[in-house]
């Protein structure tokens, strides 16, 4: 229940997204980042606000554990959209990496959707997301955040 509790504190995060994706593109926009997470509920819920100052925008991480499945429910908002995200990605931590699925909307289509976290210490993390276009049998990586503890 305590998967999150490494993300508690402020962060400094450097972004790589691919300018598109499901395209087979290798142009990627590298962007900086900066997070301040939470800890709720005895660690079992984190919040996390992340700014992209060159951007102009930033986004809102809710993390629920539900102790019955014991698994985490993960929620995005982001400033350009002003809602929260409908669909959350559910998986869980297998020691330092956490695996989480669901469904995304990209370009008018729906397609699986991954996050992978790993911890890299106390004071390193990174997260990636993946689509696949075909059910998960493969996947393509869209998205990275290094996390460096500020």
């Amino acid at each position: 229940m305590n998967d999150f509790d490494f993300l508690a504190g402020h962060w400094n995060v450097v972004n790589r997204r691919l300018v598109k994706a499901l395209a087979g593109s290798d142009e990627w926009d590298e962007f900086p980042g900066r997070s301040v997470a939470t800890r709720h509920f005895d660690g079992a819920a984190s919040f996390d606000e992340i700014a992209f100052p060159t951007k102009g925008s930033s986004g809102l991480t809710v993390r629920l554990f539900d102790p019955g499945a014991r698994q985490w429910s993960i929620y995005w908002a982001s400033s350009t959209r002003g809602t929260l995200d409908a669909s959350p990605m559910v998986g869980e931590f297998a020691g330092s990496r956490g695996e989480f699925y669901g469904e995304e909307t990209y370009e008018g289509r729906r397609v699986r959707c991954r996050f992978i976290w790993t911890v890299l210490g106390s004071d390193a993390a990174r997260w990636e997301q993946a689509f696949s276009a075909d059910g998960g049998r493969t996947w393509e990586t869209n998205w990275t955040m290094d996390f460096s503890r500020a």
